[in-house]
């Protein structure tokens, strides 16, 4: 099957889990992981440094412009990151991946 991982930022763990439960409630990802971070990057013309949350989530190659288009809805960044990235796993990962988004 293959599948793909989404990683996306966000202002804080609210967000990451509210965007992960809507994803969630609409069977777009199977799963999603949280991660604090620190970040420095490019906005505005100056640097900026900011705690964020990171949500790694699992879907279906098919579903990533769905979920791209659902994060951006509710995302409040200006510019959120959404960046995919592929994936293969163990085969019954991968079958339970399939089988949870499927179940729509």
């Amino acid at each position: 099957m293959g599948f793909i991982i989404i990683y996306i930022t966000h202002p804080d763990m609210k967000t990451a889990k509210k965007i992960a439960a809507h994803l969630l409630a609409q069977r777009l990802i199977a799963c999603a992981n949280f991660f604090p971070i620190k970040s420095s990057y490019w906005w505005q013309g100056k640097i900026e440094n900011a705690k964020e949350v990171v949500t790694l989530v699992k879907t279906s190659k098919k579903n990533w412009n769905k979920v791209k288009s659902e994060v951006k809805k509710i995302h409040p960044y200006d510019t959120p990151c959404i960046i995919r990235m592929e994936a293969t796993a163990n085969a019954d990962y991968e079958k339970w991946i399939k089988d949870v988004i499927s179940e729509k």
